[in-house]
């Protein structure tokens, strides 16, 4: 479809031309003599890119217009016709939102190429709206990232326990993005205007930790010089994460306990009993069944937060969302420096799969940043890879095996993964987007998995 384009023009001649010159390079043109007609227009109907000339005699003014298309098609590129001497106000019109403009004389080249760069930008930023809502829909929840089964299994959890108000217990290792999987839940329930409190229970001293969850009065312990309002007193409305629970004081259990039972606490030092209304979501890398056991763990505390449980799957298990997850750090990376997202060689993604992942995807990005900074090229070779965690005695997976027996095991995967995505793409007849989704991966894994086994079209199409 063409792109249907507005022309704001008061001096007819200068008009139709606009719009001779703009029908003959395909757009579909209608036209607007004054400021008044294309608010009117603007408020009735869609147009894929307004230009219109600044000063339109009396009535509303090109400003107007542009005001107008900001509030009522924000997408709509607006490009701008100045007269000789107006650069100040075009500026101005620039900072307003407008796309681009054209000082007066004009050349009919210099129009095509302004609409259509105009167009162009607009329909990337589009694509690229759509992309990342889609990449949300097909390989994440939040910020969390997988198309695996692992995942997907996740966001099926989350899905469903994110509308209740239930008391959600997170299990697993270190560095697996339980607070994520938290924010997740909170940001996807009734309470997502409320606010979301972060506590790191293996952080806290073992001399503030009441006063951290549950505040104290003035005067109630040497240094308390004002009263202070504690984590859950500032969680009320909403969501308190209490991350690590594991660690957490047996003493301070009992308190927990009680808020999660009663709602209600006071503050070290203070009478008063204080009702608040948060969800509890709690994480643990431990085993609490075997604290339970020990006497480490209160047993009532362990069944009040045992409501719903979500087990999150350590990086090794789920290396199929290494690629995706390396991408995005290297992403949020350069959005945080203004720069231009670096790009991870083959190689790189190789290593980065195989390699075991002890401190899970905390350790993924770390080394993808590390890399990112430190890289002597653009493109991140397997060579520009440090892996602190191997160093420190936890070796990758292929090193902590043998050599023989890893490149044995290497062998016998790659045949089994040749074999596998053969079959797939033979059965969906060589079809990349109906195989990836058949076998649960993403497409852009897939053609990278491709790459890497060095898979041709003639491969698959032998039957």
């Amino acid at each position: 479809m063409s792109a249907r384009l507005l022309i704001v023009e008061d001096e007819r001649a200068i008009r139709l031309a606009l719009s001779g010159l703009l029908r003959r390079e395909g757009y579909e043109v209608e036209q607007a003599e004054d400021g008044a007609e294309a608010l009117r227009r603007l408020a009735a109907e869609p147009f894929d890119l307004v230009l219109t000339d600044l000063a339109l005699g009396e009535g509303a003014s090109g400003m107007d217009v542009l005001r107008a298309a900001r509030r009522d098609q924000p997408e709509t590129p607006v490009v701008m016709i100045t007269a000789h001497g107006s650069e100040k106000i075009a500026v101005e019109a620039m900072k307003l939102g407008a796309e681009d403009y054209v000082p007066k004389p004009f050349d009919n080249d210099e129009i095509r190429l302004v609409v259509r760069r105009a167009l162009e930008r607009t329909e990337l930023a589009r694509e690229n709206r759509m992309l990342r809502a889609r990449l949300e829909r097909e390989l994440g929840w939040g910020n969390l990232i997988g198309a695996g089964p692992a995942m997907r299994r996740v966001f099926a959890t989350i899905q469903k326990v994110a509308e209740t108000d239930l008391t959600v217990l997170i299990r697993g290792e270190s560095g697996t993005g339980k607070e994520l999987v938290a924010q997740a839940l909170h940001q996807h329930s009734a309470r997502k205007q409320g606010p979301f409190v972060a506590v790191n229970c293996a952080a806290i001293s073992r001399e503030l930790v009441e006063s951290e969850l549950f505040g104290h009065e003035k005067g109630a312990f040497t240094g308390a010089e004002a009263r202070r309002v504690g984590r859950f007193e500032s969680a009320d409305g909403g969501t308190i994460f209490l991350d690590e629970i594991g660690d957490m004081l047996p003493e301070t259990q009992a308190k927990v306990l009680r808020v999660l039972q009663e709602r209600s606490f006071e503050r070290v030092g203070g009478s008063k009993t204080i009702q608040v209304d948060v969800r509890v979501v709690a994480a643990t890398h431990r085993d609490l069944e075997r604290d339970v056991r020990e006497g480490r763990f209160r047993q009532d505390l362990y069944y009040r937060l045992q409501v719903l449980e979500l087990d999150m799957p350590p990086l090794r298990e789920r290396r199929e969302d290494v690629p995706a997850l390396a991408t995005r750090f290297l992403e949020q990376l350069a959005e945080r420096h203004g720069r231009t997202a670096r790009r991870l060689a083959p190689d790189a993604l190789g290593a980065l799969s195989r390699y075991a992942w002890p401190g899970n995807v905390r350790e993924l990005r770390n080394v993808v940043e590390r890399a990112a900074v430190l890289a002597p090229n653009e493109e991140i070779r397997a060579e520009d890879l440090s892996f602190p965690a191997a160093r420190a005695g936890a070796e990758p997976a292929a090193e902590a095996e043998g050599q023989p027996f890893a490149d044995a095991k290497r062998t016998a995967v790659e045949q089994f993964e040749r074999a596998f995505l053969l079959r797939a793409l033979r059965e969906n007849e060589g079809n990349i987007s109906r195989t990836a989704e058949a076998i649960g991966m993403v497409r852009q894994s897939l053609q990278q998995k491709i790459r890497e086994l060095g898979l041709r079209d003639e491969d698959w199409s032998r039957g």
